[in-house]
């Protein structure tokens, strides 16, 4: 396999995260004496930022909540999240084989996602994932997905310059970040997606990471 630029969302794509977004996310509503969201209604709330999280949170557990209040809603939820990180999140099967692979055949590896920066670093550092990576960042970028100046910022942070690029996500969201970067997309079939894994409109699907490098041969040829 040439070395190429691969870029990868997070959640959903190499880790199962839900089960401690959930976690943290029903501390707060109990705090604030709401009622607890179940791990299918978290999954369908996660992937474009901490922010949306607070508010689809709240519009599915009572009133919507103001959107004044929200940032403080963050900090809270974050503050629940950062003492219990990877409690049960769990990397997905393959991913712990493919990335030190990829790095081996000379490809640059970045991740790019939706979830605020620090928190993502704090997690990849807790499930030992941090060092496969040239270049890491969340959500808080200014123009993020579904915009592709996300995508294209993580590129230039991994050093990228020259190399062919892939995406790899789990959402229509990053089906739209990859095609405004220019870049083909693969979709995993068991992310969080809010469609049909076939109808996000990604170039290819993947079953298993160990499928990826073959992937990349053909799309990057």
């Amino acid at each position: 396999m040439r070395p190429a630029a691969i870029v990868f969302d997070l959640d959903g794509t190499l880790i199962d995260s839900a089960p401690d977004v959930r976690a943290a996310l029903n501390r707060l509503l109990a705090e604030e004496g709401r009622p607890k969201l179940t791990l299918a209604a978290v999954q369908d709330m996660v992937g474009e930022g901490a922010g949306p999280l607070m508010e689809r949170a709240w519009a599915a557990t009572g009133a919507p909540a103001d959107r004044g209040a929200v940032p403080a809603l963050v900090e809270r939820y974050l503050a629940h999240y950062r003492a219990h990180p990877a409690d049960e999140t769990v990397v997905f099967d393959g991913v712990r084989t493919l990335l030190p692979r990829l790095r081996q055949a000379g490809c640059r590896l970045g991740v790019c996602t939706n979830k605020p920066h620090a928190m993502t670093l704090v997690v990849l550092a807790a499930l030992g994932l941090a060092e496969h990576f040239d270049a890491v960042l969340g959500g808080d970028f200014p123009r993020r997905k579904p915009d592709g100046e996300h995508v294209r910022e993580t590129l230039r942070r991994m050093g990228a310059d020259g190399l062919p690029a892939l995406y790899v996500g789990d959402s229509r969201t990053d089906v739209l970040a990859a095609r405004d970067a220019g870049m083909p997309v693969v979709c995993v079939d068991w992310g969080y997606a809010r469609m049909p894994a076939a109808e996000l409109g990604a170039d290819r699907l993947l079953g298993h990471f160990d499928h990826l490098p073959a992937l990349i041969e053909e799309l990057l040829a």
